[in-house]
């Protein structure tokens, strides 16, 4: 379990800095995506799950 939070944090820290530096190339989306595959992972998964279904439920019942 240490060693995938310590994976996920490193790769975080590589996203936000890919992310500031604004040249997001392939090598820097590939990062992204195993981010998203470590973070599935752990035990944070869930709270981000539930956080995105209630982000899109929120926008969804948004009337223009």
């Amino acid at each position: 379990m240490a060693v995938s939070i310590s994976v996920v944090v490193l790769l975080g820290i590589l996203t936000v800095v890919f992310m500031r530096n604004g040249a997001l190339k392939f090598s820097h989306a590939a990062v992204c995506v195993l981010l998203g595959f470590s973070m599935a992972g752990t035990s944070l998964a869930p709270t981000v799950h539930n956080g995105l279904t209630a982000t899109a439920d929120i926008v969804s019942s948004v009337k223009p």
